[in-house]
């Protein structure tokens, strides 16, 4: 082993110590990226020769630091773990995807519930790339799906054919991934987007009269194009329902865009960002299920909830004679799971109204339907929720 590759692996060995990895998950670690076996016990020795050297403190970790302060010492270490796993891959996420940080961590709550997002922005401001580097970091598999007007189902979910040689057998479609990115989804009628509904909730699709389960976790991200009015087809209520977020995306900000011209995908080829699996499709899995049995929403929490989407549907404040359709359970559904994983992220073992009103916008945008006179009056379903946050109390 040459110097230069020691150095590197003795610089990524102390940053697995100072972060509190113990000797299974460094190799765990080195296996997702490619190592065999020799090349960990390789590592494995280089990691015993710096501790005899006391080069790496094995002391307890630190506590870790999040966005508002310290985790509380009194959190089941499962949920610290989890926590320190997703900060660092929020970090890998962020260091290719530039001045995005609120969607990242939108992105991210919605897979720890299971859930797909709806994404609108303009063209060119990373959505793609955020999905690419997301799975990376996650590490799991990706596949890209360019919505047209002419793509079939079919094209998506993969079809039965027949050769002499090979008699009937089935190609599974690009649906088959663990991360599914539906580029300019409404491109494509009606028929072809439906063709999604039955991957999204029930995590299977139909091909002939097979039924395959889809890889786990399965997830989502669909963005609309919303510059073009020609050549483009409304999602239905029914799909559009499936998507646990609906986020938008805007520009960066200044700052952040000189860094992006800088560093930027056209010039860069992505291998050059080096990102690192910090997670696995098995540690999401059982990120997902700490997420729902082990963070805790007191009664009073629960019922801010309801009492939220229950306001959408009386429609009795300033802006609710511009809703045409409130809120369905599916909404309270939303709000509960995503104010736990909005809890989990921030380091907590309980949620907080708080966790509730920073995802509010997420899960609601898209359930509440407006009528023809709040288009007119140019009302957005962001304006509401934002009067039902103020006037509902805990």
């Amino acid at each position: 082993m040459d110097n230069k590759k020691e150095g590197e692996i003795e610089k990524w060995l102390r940053e697995a110590t100072k972060a509190g990895y113990s000797e299974d998950k460094i190799k765990e670690l080195l296996k997702q990226g490619g190592y065999g076996d020799e090349g960990i016990k390789g590592v494995l020795e280089i990691r015993n020769q710096l501790k005899k050297k006391k080069k790496l403190s094995f002391n307890k970790p630190a506590p870790i630091v999040k966005r508002f302060g310290k985790v509380d010492d009194d959190v089941p270490e499962e949920i610290r773990e989890a926590y320190h796993l997703l900060s660092l891959t929020r970090d890998e996420v962020n260091k290719v995807v530039l001045g995005q940080s609120e969607t990242v961590d939108a992105f991210m709550c919605a897979l720890l519930c299971n859930g797909h997002v709806l994404l609108e922005g303009v063209p060119g401001i990373a959505k793609t790339l955020l999905v690419k580097t997301l799975a990376e970091a996650s590490g799991c598999s990706s596949n890209r799906i360019q919505f047209t007007v002419d793509l079939l189902p079919s094209d998506i979910l993969g079809m039965t054919t027949y050769t002499p040689e090979k008699g009937f057998e089935t190609i599974k479609g690009p649906i088959f991934a663990n991360f599914i990115i539906a580029d300019e989804i409404n491109r494509s009628p009606p028929k072809t987007q439906s063709a999604m509904i039955e991957s999204m909730q029930e995590r299977q699709v139909t091909i002939a009269k097979q039924t395959y389960p889809l890889p786990k976790p399965f997830f989502v991200m669909a963005n609309n194009n919303p510059l073009e009015s020609s050549g483009v087809y409304d999602l239905p209520e029914a799909q559009v329902d499936r998507f646990l977020f609906k986020l938008v995306m805007g520009y960066p900000k200044k700052g952040e865009e000189v860094k992006i011209i800088e560093d930027n995908m056209t010039l860069k080829d992505f291998s050059t960002f080096n990102v690192q699996p910090i997670l696995s499709a098995e540690k999401i899995i059982e990120i997902q299920k700490i997420t729902l049995e082990q963070i805790y929403m007191d009664d009073k929490v629960k019922s801010y909830v309801v009492d939220i989407v229950d306001k959408t549907r009386k429609k009795d404040f300033e802006h609710g004679k511009y809703i045409e359709w409130g809120g369905s359970p599916r909404a309270s559904i939303g709000l509960f799971i995503a104010s736990k994983a909005w809890a989990l992220m921030n380091g907590r073992n309980y949620v907080i109204p708080q966790d509730v009103k920073d995802v509010a916008h997420y899960v609601l945008r898209h359930r509440i339907i407006l009528n023809y006179r709040a288009r007119s009056e140019g009302i957005t379903s962001d304006t509401i929720i934002s009067e039902i946050l103020r006037m509902i109390n805990v």
